[in-house]
Order: C-alpha cells, then structure tokens, then sequence
C-alpha cells in the first residue's frame, strides 16, 4: 500500500501543498506552465485544487465510487487561492484519520486508502515543481520522496496494468540506481495486450516494462544502467528536467526502447 510511513506522506502532502500555495499565490496568473504549455499558473491552480477536491470526496464516500460533478470555477484568481485553501485542507483532514488499510475506491488495481496518500503526495510534488517553474523559482526535493517517486513513476504510471490487461515479460533489463539514497529499481520489458471496456481500445502486444525484484544470482546484470540523484530521476522521468544529470551505460538499443517509453505522455 505505502513504501513509506503513512505519517511520512501526509507530512509530504501538507508541505508540498503550501509550498504549491505560497508560490501560487505570488505568481502572474497568465504566466506559462512549461511542462504543460497549455496551462497558465491560474489553470495550474484550479488544477490541483480540483483534484485535492476529489480525492477528499472520494475518500469521505470510501469504499464506494462517489459521482463526479465538478465545481464551478471561480471567477478570479482571489477565488481559485481561496477554493485550493478549502479542498486542500479537506483531504489533509480526510488523509488524518484514515487507516491506509482501509478500502478506497481509485483507478488502480490497489483499492487501498494508502494508494491514494502515496500517489497524493507526488501528485502535490509534480505540480509544487510545476508552480515553481512557472513562477521563475526553485528549491530542492526531499531526496527520500523523489527516491520514492522514481518507484512510484515507475511502477504505477508507466509499469502499471490494468485489470483487464494482461502482460508477457520478455527478457531485457534495465536498473535505475538512486545514487544519493543508494536505491535502485528494475524494470523489464515485455508486451501489454487486452482490450479496454470503456473505450472498446484493443491493445496487442505492445511493449512496456514492469517494475521487478532484483533478478537472483550472483551473474545477474541488467543490458542498461540509468543512474542519478533521486531529483534528478524524479524530474526526469515526470517530464520536468532533462537527462544533464543523468548517466547511462549498456545496450543502446535498449536504452532507446527505455528512452521511448518514458518519454511518452502520463495520462
């Protein structure tokens, strides 16, 4: 459910989230978001205000799926600071007394209320990252969340698999070191197929990764290398840094069918 102290995230998400506030609230309402140039600061805002909003509900109707039905969007940027005040603080309060055990309606195949405290708090770190960008700021990530959010990137927005999905693991490895926590996580290729019943979307054998253990025995090596620091790998791989502080060594083919995969879009 959680990798890390359940108090640990909520920590996180409170602190992420006036970090996120406090640049907000001294940001050009018109200025650009760069890692999302349709955006500006007040689409940024309204953004994470909604979906503070959301999982505050969802996580008051838990174990049920509430409905959706968005909120009216203020009309000033006094409104969307004031609307993000409230939601926030709704889902720090909800998250607090919360067992993370409990059954939580979400999108993944982990239907856990720890799911959504965990993916909360990155969620709050992207767009903290996204605020500051805007703004013309920065400030550093807290190694042992970004360390974190490498796994999570990973393992649930790129290696996740739905479950109507199915997935054959093919045989190249790859191993992402954390230098500065001294982590690393492996990643192996193989092909994703099944059809979505939502959209009617059939899927064949397209290739992604998952995230594995550590394959056994001593001669186990993996055909790529990423290696850096926790905030590098973080940025890098949510679209939000590039690759300058980044090492890599092994089959560059490989490296390339990596490359493609993370550099395609999260939904």
């Amino acid at each position: 459910m959680t990798r890390l102290p359940a108090d640990d995230y909520r920590t996180h998400l409170r602190s992420e989230s006036l970090r996120f506030r406090e640049v907000m609230a001294g940001c050009d309402p018109a200025a650009r978001v760069p890692a999302c140039p349709d955006w500006d600061a007040s689409d940024l805002l309204w953004h994470l205000a909604t979906v503070q909003r959301w999982w505050a509900t969802v996580l008051a109707a838990r174990p049920a799926q509430p409905e959706d039905v968005p909120p009216p969007r203020p009309s000033t940027y006094d409104g969307l600071l004031a609307a993000f005040d409230e939601w926030s603080a709704a889902l720090s309060a909800v998250l607090d007394e919360a067992d993370p055990r409990e059954e939580a309606w979400n999108w993944s195949s982990d239907h856990t209320v720890g799911f959504v405290l965990r993916r909360q708090a990155h969620e709050a770190l992207v767009h903290r990252v996204d605020a500051e960008q805007a703004a013309g700021l920065g400030s550093a990530l807290d190694p042992v969340l970004a360390s974190d959010g490498v796994h999570e990137c990973l393992d649930v927005m790129y290696g996740g698999c739905p479950p109507w999905g199915r997935w054959a693991p093919g045989e190249d490895l790859v191993r992402v070191d954390v230098t500065d926590t001294g982590t690393s996580y492996w990643v192996r290729f193989g092909l994703f197929s099944g059809t979505d019943p939502e959209s009617g979307t059939t899927y064949a054998d397209e290739e992604d990764f998952h995230v594995v253990e550590a394959p056994g025995g001593e001669d186990a090596e993996p055909d790529v290398v990423v290696d850096g620091t926790a905030e590098s790998l973080d940025l890098w791989l949510w679209s939000r840094g590039d690759d300058g502080d980044i090492s890599v060594a092994g089959d560059p083919g490989v490296l390339a069918r990596f490359r493609a995969i993370v550099a395609s879009p999260i939904n």
